[in-house]
């Protein structure tokens, strides 16, 4: 089993983002957590109550609010035991997936003495910590299948409504340029890396894209949009747009057969918003795909990963007319395009163009990969029938920075380390793109004196989310 040269981030390093994501982003989220189940507990007992009054009663009522109840319990008590460094405890033998796989890792810790939240590695404390919220509904009878973070997806969704409508009126003008477009790689180019910017930073105000695309405008993209990019580069630490570019122009599909790219997702609302208007474009628009299959999370997972509900609902909500408050930035004409546009992708999900992983054969079993404790390293040997799908892929797109984290390993890579070594033995298992940005501690495939210089002026630069990596590895093809 591959083992890097050097130890995973923990938050025994007291100026680690891990030491402030376990003494104050952990147990913000926790309390959160009690507080959303404690407001639905009152109102079901007001409910309760409401019956009561006209002398009926519902025992689903009354069971709900005691499963509740005890799933408050349980989350205090993991939030008092976090708080003074305790032991982590075996996750409960609860009918969800990765019981054995989590508790033989907590095993390995304890032998080793690392086995407590202040001392266990980082990404998988995090990775066990949601794999422990899961246990707390999954035991349950009437919680079994609640998001305790869907809320908070669905409101952070409607406040992207104006970005969401120019986009949306972005790619009615692309559409009005398809034909001109799907022949001349070179504008091709130009777009192609606006949507992985978009992507990248999941922040429509940065795009020059949002322009009327009329021929003429076109021609000034090209000029608007290296500008644009020009402006940028420096936020993006390192780099592949140019030679991801030029391997997706090397794809030739033949007649008759699918060219498929996969995304390996991150966060719902208005990144999945922008992962799915990428993915439009990359099928609608370039000669190079005609299949992307989208990877979520099976549970709810670090608050806000896609979950196969959110995927479904956010196609949901951007067809509904009374999800989005309208503001003086939407337009009936921008709402007709986005009707129009996610329509399409409606459709695309009908013909098998759009596919959630979760359809495919043996779906659910490839998707728990995504939430088990491990780095990707191991996916070959802990999740063969995924690895081997993936290699099937013309290009997989991981998204995210815990996609990243778990791409390297979350260990202490130097700086200048190569993206390919920090893959361990996935390295070449399928041609990778990772569009990260720096949100933990890890980065790899930058220069020395780069990082010295990011060191000095911004002591923050791998965690505030200013900076970015935009990472490429090929497919090895000696097979």
């Amino acid at each position: 089993m591959f083992e890097a040269p050097y130890p995973p981030y923990d938050p025994q390093d007291k100026s680690s983002f891990a030491y402030e994501t376990v003494v104050k982003r952990w147990p913000v989220i926790i309390t959160n957590l009690i507080d959303h189940v404690h407001r639905l507990i009152h109102d079901l007992t007001m409910e309760s109550q409401a019956l009561a009054n006209s002398g009926s009663t519902d025992p689903a009522i009354q069971l709900k609010i005691e499963e509740g109840k005890g799933i408050i319990a349980k989350a205090s008590h993991l939030k008092y035991r976090m708080a003074r460094d305790q032991e982590l405890e075996m996750i409960p033998e609860d009918g969800e997936f990765y019981v054995h796989e989590y508790n033989s890792e907590l095993e390995k810790l304890s032998q080793a003495g690392k086995n407590t939240w202040f001392t266990a590695p980082w990404l998988y404390a995090e990775c066990y910590l949601y794999r422990l919220f899961r246990s707390y509904f999954k035991q349950s009878t009437l919680w079994t299948d609640f998001d305790p973070f869907y809320a908070k997806k669905e409101e952070t969704f409607r406040s992207s409504v104006t970005a969401i409508h120019q986009i949306a009126t972005t790619m009615h003008e692309l559409e009005t340029e398809k034909d001109k477009l799907v022949d001349d790689p070179d504008k091709l180019s130009v777009l192609f890396k606006e949507m992985v910017q978009m992507c990248l930073w999941g922040n429509a105000t940065d795009l020059s894209l949002l322009t009327h695309l009329t021929p003429s405008d076109i021609e000034h993209l090209q000029t608007v949009g290296r500008e644009a990019q020009q402006a940028r580069k420096e936020f993006i630490l390192k780099d592949d747009q140019d030679a991801v570019w030029e391997y997706i122009k090397g794809l030739e599909p033949q007649a008759g057969t699918v060219a498929r790219c996969d995304f390996v997702l991150d966060n719902a609302g208005f990144e999945l918003f922008t992962d799915l208007v990428f993915a439009d474009f990359l099928v609608t628009h370039t000669p190079y795909f005609s299949q992307v299959v989208f990877h979520p999370k099976l549970f709810p997972w670090f608050v806000s990963d896609v979950t196969p509900t959110d995927f479904y609902k956010t196609i949901e909500s951007l067809l509904s007319p009374i999800f989005f408050n309208a503001t003086m930035e939407t337009t009936p004409e921008s709402a007709h395009h986005l009707k129009e546009m996610v329509e399409r992708w409606r459709r695309y999900l009908e013909q098998g163009i759009f596919r959630l992983s979760t359809a495919v054969e043996d779906g659910h079993k490839k998707a728990q990969f995504w939430t088990g404790p491990w780095p990707y390293w191991y996916m070959e040997d802990r999740a063969n029938s995924l690895w081997r799908f993936l290699a099937e892929s013309g290009l997989v797109i991981f998204k995210g920075d815990l996609n990243y984290r778990k791409l390297t390993g979350d260990v202490k890579w130097p700086a200048t380390t190569p993206f390919a070594t920090a893959l361990g033995p996935l390295a070449g298992s399928f041609p990778l793109l990772s569009l990260r940005t720096n949100k933990a501690d890890v980065v790899v495939g930058i220069s020395q004196g780069v990082a010295d210089e990011l060191d000095e002026k911004d002591k923050g630069w791998r965690v505030n989310g200013k900076y970015s990596l935009v990472s490429f590895l090929p497919k090895d093809r000696r097979e």
